[in-house]
């Protein structure tokens, strides 16, 4: 018997080939937030949900879409985006930030609209693609916003740097000058008293007197 695979992963697998060359010149902060909302689409899970949710309904999609369980020729990508949207999720750190991603483009999309949280429309499956839209544009300004920090951080971490380089510079100098310094004593004590020589020999010719 052959097993069909469930309607929401062979869109994701279609949608996610064409992506891919769409994409392929975008940032890759672009490519990223169109990815991570779809991993609860391709589990067919709401934000939200439990690290133990999502190995149960990674279980039950195994049993349907594992190669060794169907003759579709498309389990095997399926089953491997599957297993990947899964092993993201259980990330604690990256599901809470999809997570955040998505509870503030509901509240985005809510303040947009002027409506009240329990509002009916909500539920309407029109807001549901309207709000994984807007997922992902707080995904990309949320990146954006990191990499702007990041890059911030690097430029005043390279002037530190540049400025803790430049005082070592400035002691090695000193350190070097003083050294020059005293390597050249003696010659100069003996310069000194050569010229203090030759002065008192002028002095006592010129006190000469005269016969």
């Amino acid at each position: 018997m052959t097993v069909h695979l469930s309607p929401v992963l062979l869109l994701t697998m279609s949608s996610h080939h064409l992506c891919d060359s769409q994409y392929i010149t975008y940032a890759s902060i672009t490519l990223t937030a169109w990815i991570f909302p779809n991993r609860y689409s391709i589990l067919e899970l709401q934000p939200g949900v439990t690290e133990s949710d999502i190995k149960i309904q990674f279980r039950k999609k195994s049993l349907l879409i594992h190669p060794d369980k169907t003759k579709n020729p498309q389990a095997p990508d399926a089953f491997d985006r599957l297993k990947k949207a899964q092993s993201e999720l259980s990330d604690e750190k990256t599901r809470m930030r999809l997570d955040e991603a998505f509870a503030d483009a509901r509240m985005l999309l809510i303040r947009e609209r002027k409506w009240t949280v329990d509002n009916e429309e909500l539920k309407a499956p029109e807001f549901m693609v309207d709000w994984r839209e807007k997922t992902k544009q707080v995904l990309i300004d949320n990146e954006l916003r990191r990499r702007k920090q990041m890059k911030a951080q690097l430029a005043e971490e390279g002037r530190e740097q540049r400025k803790q380089e430049a005082e070592l510079d400035a002691r090695k100098r000193k350190r070097e000058n003083e050294q020059a310094w005293e390597d050249t004593r003696d010659q100069r004590i003996h310069s000194w008293r050569t010229f203090q020589k030759s002065t008192g020999e002028k002095k006592k010719k010129k006190q000469k007197p005269l016969g």
